[in-house]
């Protein structure tokens, strides 16, 4: 019988997602790794099952009224769990932050800040005491009424607009003004309000240019447009707007990120000239702490700003300590060079990781079980060091640690591993070893085991000869000062350093216009659609061929279906009842609400009719389930089709179902599909590869995987660079550029280039002594 204080957490008959009845124990009070190649079932197990079965169990104390408050999951598959005490979690977010979101309001910094300087500020004289509210320039109270907050403001200038002047209206001199109909819709209704648009720009006058490019004003005029000898156009009302006003429109409204991002390029940026910056009132930025500006203290390195911080007063004090307690965990995961102004957006993924971490381990919870999420996700190794010490911390404070984890540092500095597999998908699910890491060496089937206890020497690779260079730069951004780089073409280069030394930034300069570029693919781990619409089948192509199938079957002609009718998108073929969503909410009053399996077509997605319709035996719900890994042998003769399945399996995507939705993709795996969605394109001339840390979130066999295909687009004539922290892959580079030496102020600098065996032995970089561990073991026999 159990005792109450049994010391392991007990999961029994474990059945979310490809979990197949899965029984484990894991001991509480220490470090635990949950690992397995990518789509093993580890993340359903320690988050769909443990995690969820907790947040599950205090919902349960909640009264039921804030229960419909808080967003819920519903409860796994699971037999039974005991032994599980409480959770705290701590995943991967990657949705992007907002241009208001800082490290101040990520880390909760700010508030404490806000607070410092309303209670213990010092004021000038007969001036009144300010709410915390007021040192914000989130909120109303407390933004600069002229750049509302944000410390710029943004205009437009001639030279913006009008970038080459010896062109003619008619020639697109105006280049800030939208392309096809809406820009030659804006020209001839200038040509109606009588300007000259064929004459060259800069011999129009300054009085005809200003009103052009900046007037307020809207007329309306009646356009008659050239006629074209095969189409009839009539006159039509038009009304002007001029270039400014299209700018900061759409600038402002816009929801396409494209139309965004060009309306940008047209605008000019400078500090606001009321605040200076400082992006508060200026009651809010006359009052001061140490002689400083809460605008100023918010620009020092946390570092800087904790050592000088000091309470003078009973209030301050305790704010003060406060504020210093909070700082020194982000200082301590190596993010001590940051301030707490550094807009998040500008933060690499690594910088944003830690800096959630930190604010969970100032908590000073004990007793709980925190289930992370690869905390090592985009970290330097160097960076990982300080990690595996925080979680040791968490552990010390009697705390038990899950994590689910691909770093092998990780798992072995983890007192506990949890291996699942041994595939993916429908071939994973089984825990295939519970015990401590040193056990699973005799454990065959594991793909883990390779990686953490093979010693076998790597086979030797031929460095590759550039065909060229690629100069960029010089680059002044965020912390990269003047730097110029070059980037060796038709080989393989890693970019490398700790995080936030300017790697992103360095490779965010490579654009198509460079010379030597002549086709440029970047591959980001963003999502490839952001509604459960959006599936595996419908980014790559593959279910419009599939549609094309369905629709040229005897049984579909003869009752008349075309392609459209085999879309879960569109009324004819869907189910109506969920609209093509296969699932539908159910109100539960109190409780909160849960989705279940549509009761009419019971998930399928469509309605009986169009199901009925079989292609080889199947009909489009049953092929839409299918693995990429069934689908393959499914369509073996369907060359289009196979095509397609063929390069998602050689980038080891094969567990992924047809119909998966977007929304349940990782980031590693949406990078993969659309790798494998540039990899079936025909060549189309020297390519060069763009890819922002594409192991991230992969087991070491994926990455095995991965580097087998970018390796082969360098063998086809291609060009890839990529930005890593593996070392294994740095390992295998032709070339490596190594930034740093520290992040922030402190990096920006390129420290090293050259081959990967040269870049190890460089002194400066913090890269070197582990690129030149793993060249050694390589090369142990």
């Amino acid at each position: 019988m159990q005792t109450p204080h049994d010391p392991y957490v007990r999961v029994r008959g474990a059945r979310e997602r490809n979990l197949k009845g899965v029984d484990v124990d894991i001991p509480r009070d220490v470090l635990t790794v949950f690992t397995g190649v990518s789509g093993s079932g580890k993340s359903s197990l320690a988050f769909g099952t443990i995690y969820a079965e907790a947040q599950r169990r205090y919902f349960e104390s909640v009264a039921p009224y804030a229960r419909r408050l808080i967003h819920q999951v519903s409860a796994p598959k699971v037999g039974e769990i005991t032994g599980l005490p409480p959770a705290v979690s701590l995943q991967q977010r990657r949705s992007s932050p907002t241009s208001r979101s800082s490290v101040g309001t990520v880390t909760n910094l700010s508030n404490s800040l806000r607070m410092l300087f309303s209670r213990a500020g010092t004021y000038p004289p007969g001036a009144e005491r300010l709410d915390s509210d007021a040192f914000s320039p989130n909120t109303a109270v407390g933004a600069c009424p002229e750049c509302h907050g944000l410390g710029r403001v943004h205009g437009t200038t001639e030279q913006s607009l009008v970038p080459d002047p010896s062109l003619s209206i008619r020639e697109g001199a105006i280049a800030a003004w939208p392309g096809a109909w809406q820009g030659k819709n804006l020209r001839d209704i200038l040509d109606a309000l009588g300007h000259d648009v064929d004459r060259p720009w800069r011999e129009l006058s300054a009085e005809q240019r200003e009103w052009i490019l900046f007037t307020d004003e809207q007329p309306v005029v009646t356009v008659h447009p050239v006629r074209d000898a095969d189409r009839i156009q009539r006159p039509y009302q038009g009304t002007y707007m001029s270039a400014r006003r299209y700018v900061m429109k759409t600038f402002a409204d816009s929801k396409s990120p494209a139309l965004r991002a060009r309306a940008e390029r047209f605008l000019t940026s400078a500090p606001c000239p009321v605040c200076g910056g400082g992006r508060l009132r200026p009651e809010s930025l006359a009052v001061t702490y140490a002689g400083r500006t809460i605008a100023e203290v918010a620009a020092l390195p946390l570092a800087e700003l904790a050592a000088t911080l000091d309470g003078s007063s009973p209030a301050a004090r305790v704010l003060t300590e406060d504020l210093k307690s909070r700082i020194a965990p982000v200082v301590e995961l190596g993010l001590g060079y940051l301030s707490l102004d550094r807009p998040a957006p500008t933060l690499s993924a690594g910088e944003l990781q830690r800096l959630r971490l930190a604010t969970q381990l100032r908590s000073g919870l004990f007793g709980v079980v925190y289930v992370l999420d690869e905390p090592s996700a985009g970290l330097h190794p160097a960076d990982t060091a300080a990690l595996l010490t925080v979680l040791a911390r968490l552990k010390a404070a009697g705390n038990s640690v899950f994590v689910v984890e691909h770093h092998l540092d990780v798992m072995r500095g983890a007192d506990w591993l949890v291996d699942v597999g041994p595939g993916a998908g429908e071939h994973g699910g089984q825990v295939l070893h519970s015990g401590p890491p040193a056990e699973l060496a005799a454990v065959p089937r594991s793909a883990t085991a390779r990686f953490l206890f093979d010693r076998s020497p790597a086979p030797v690779r031929q460095v590759r000869a550039p065909r060229g260079q690629l100069k960029v730069g010089p680059v002044t951004r965020h912390n990269l000062r003047g730097v110029t780089a070059e980037f060796p073409l038709g080989v393989f280069t890693a970019v490398t350093g700790v995080s936030g030394s300017g790697k992103s930034t360095l490779i965010g300069e490579i654009t198509e216009e460079l010379p030597g570029v002549k086709r440029l693919v970047s591959v980001d781990q963003k999502p490839i659609g952001r509604t459960p619409r959006s599936n595996l089948a419908t980014y790559t192509g593959l279910f419009d061929v599939v549609r094309k199938a369905f629709a040229a079957t005897d049984q579909a002609r003869e009752r008349g279906y075309g392609v459209g009718r085999f879309s879960f998108n569109v009324a004819g073929g869907r189910c109506e009842t969920c609209q093509g969503e296969g699932f539908v909410s159910v109100e539960l009053l109190f409780l909160p609400s849960t989705y279940a399996p549509c009761p009419d077509c019971g998930g399928a997605r469509y309605n009986p009719e169009t199901l009925d319709i079989t292609y080889r035996g199947r009909n489009i719900a049953q092929v839409l389930d299918l693995t990429v890994e069934g689908a393959a042998e499914f369509f073996t003769d369907t060359p289009s089709v196979s095509r397609s399945l063929k390069t998602l399996l050689d980038v080891g995507l094969g567990y992924l179902h047809l119909g998966q939705p977007a929304t349940e993709l990782s980031g590693g795996e949406a990078q993969r599909i659309k790798l494998a969605n540039e990899l079936q394109r025909g060549r189309r001339g020297h390519t060069l590869y763009l890819l922002d840390e594409p192991t991230t979130g992969l087991h070491p066999a994926d990455v095995e995987v991965l580097m087998r295909q970018l390796h082969g687009l360098v063998d086809a004539g291609h060009t890839v660079i990529v930005v890593e922290h593996d070392m294994s892959v740095v390992a295998g580079a032709d070339w490596v550029i190594d930034l740093g030496p520290g992040g922030g102020d402190a990096g920006g600098r390129i420290v090293a280039t050259g081959t990967p065996t040269e870049v190890a032995g460089v002194g400066a970089s913090a890269t070197a002594p582990y690129l030149a561990a793993v060249l050694d073991r390589q090369r142990q026999p």
